[in-house]
């Protein structure tokens, strides 16, 4: 489970604006606690994990904004892949503002020593994304549905992160991977019938 504070919430957010001059690092999170007035120091102790820690509490303070933004618009009455779609599109909608630092996040955790967080990041969106759709599972299709889903997300966050793509075309991305997932799973599809 990753650390979560106000503090830390709002070290990340003063950073976001200096990360797309200076990418994520310390040089960004001093110039972001500056301008809350606070210790450039403190990103030592509010990210033991640095540069790299900064950008895994970003990803998890979008996964907890795109779940509270998908619950008060009230989902249930979509079937699930058009709640993914919206779930997702909350997120992109979300970053959008800050789509420069997220192309550097996710630099920085291409990284091959970031392997494992980036996973992590990866894993806890799709489980957020999941969990922001309702669903509620508790079998082996909890695993299948998560690999799945962060497979989608991953192929449509690169696809709307390539210039000058806008949330909408990744939109229309996203459409076409969801069919390509529902036709993969009629009855027959594997056979070609």
């Amino acid at each position: 489970m990753i650390e979560r504070s106000p503090e830390r919430d709002a070290a990340v957010l003063a950073a976001l604006p200096h990360v797309p001059r200076l990418g994520w690092t310390e040089a960004a999170l001093e110039a972001g606690l500056r301008d809350l007035g606070e210790a450039p120091a403190a990103h030592r102790w509010l990210f033991p994990g640095g540069p790299v820690g900064a950008a895994e509490a970003w990803a998890d303070l979008a996964d907890r904004r795109m779940e509270e933004a998908a619950a008060a618009e009230g989902l249930e009455s979509l079937r699930i892949p058009a709640r993914i779609r919206r779930v997702i599109a909350i997120r992109l909608e979300g970053s959008a503002p800050h789509r420069e630092a997220l192309r550097r996040a996710l630099a920085l955790m291409a990284l091959p020593w970031n392997a494992g967080i980036a996973a992590r990041t990866l894993a806890r969106t799709a489980d957020a994304i999941w969990a922001a759709a309702g669903d509620r599972s508790a079998d082996f299709s909890w695993y299948t549905r998560r690999a799945t889903v962060a497979a989608v997300y991953a192929a449509t966050l690169t696809y709307w992160l390539r210039e000058p793509v806008s949330v909408e075309e990744a939109l229309a991305f996203l459409d076409r991977r969801l069919a390509g997932l529902a036709r993969l799973r009629r009855p027959g599809a594997a056979r070609g019938g």
